[in-house]
Formats: C-alpha cells, sequence, structure tokens
C-alpha cells in the first residue's frame, strides 16, 4: 500500500465536502500526514455583463464569496489543528474549480486528494457538470471521492 505523505482537501459550503474532510483528518491522523486545505473562488459568473453596470455588485459577490472561504478554511484547520495535524491552507482565484484543485495539487505536491461528490448522474450531471468527475479524468495522482 502506497504511504500517502501530503492529502489536499478542497471544500466548499456544501455538507459533502465535510464529510470528506472528516475522511481526510481520519487517514491523516492514522497515517501521520500533512492536509492542505482548499477553497476555489471561481470564474467570474458574471462574464458576458456589462462591467460597468455591475462592478460594485461584481465586487461585493467576490468580497463576500472570499471572506466566506476564508472563514470555512479557518475552522476546518482549527478542527485538524486540534487533533495535532499539520495542515496548512490554500485560496484559488479566477479559475474554475478542477482547475484550481489541480493547480494547488502541483503547487503542494500533494500526492491524494479526497474530494466529496453530489453523486449527480444522468441529466443533471450533463447540464450543470461534475468537479469530481473532472478531477478523477485530470488527476495524475490518486482521488478518494466520499459520497453521502
Amino acid at each position: 500500500m502506497t504511504s500517502y505523505k501530503h492529502i489536499l482537501v478542497p471544500v466548499d459550503e456544501s455538507p459533502i465536502s465535510y464529510a470528506a474532510v472528516e475522511q481526510a483528518l481520519s487517514l491523516a491522523k492514522d497515517l501521520g500526514c500533512q492536509v492542505t486545505v482548499m477553497s476555489v473562488i471561481a470564474v467570474d459568473p458574471f462574464v458576458g455583463v456589462d462591467f460597468y453596470k455591475v462592478a460594485p455588485a461584481i465586487t461585493d459577490y467576490f468580497m463576500q464569496a472570499e471572506k466566506n472561504a476564508k472563514l470555512r478554511l479557518q475552522e476546518i484547520l482549527d478542527s485538524f489543528q486540534r487533533e495535532g495535524v499539520q495542515v496548512d491552507q490554500k485560496l484559488a482565484h479566477g479559475v474554475s474549480p478542477s482547475d484550481g484543485i489541480m493547480q494547488i495539487a502541483d503547487e503542494v505536491g500533494a500526492d491524494l486528494i479526497i474530494m466529496g461528490s453530489h453523486g449527480r448522474t444522468g441529466f443533471k450531471k450533463m447540464m450543470l457538470g461534475s468537479v469530481a468527475q473532472n478531477v478523477l479524468t485530470q488527476s495524475p495522482i490518486p482521488v478518494l471521492i466520499v459520497k453521502v
């Protein structure tokens, strides 16, 4: 069995990502490995909208999204630190979630990604996309998908 040294855990506001956090915490404690938790402030959802008409709304949206992500990451860091697990945090900006995950995995030298999946299938998956599926397809390192 491979002995993992650095786990990357992408999180968002969904309960499923917290299930992935719990799995990562348990595995990190058992293996004594480092963890990086991360979030992505995604690509601008207002692309194509007249920037000058909505600039304050865009600025407010991204400032609030970043504030929420930092709070979420800090709560997770605190829980890992209480358990004695070496942990760091990263925030990616302006990229798709899957690209951000892959960039940070490479940046920190992760050798395992643990992430949640909503388990969408069929039409919902086709229309909404699947970050987990994209990461599975792109990743040169193992990916553990947690579903609840």
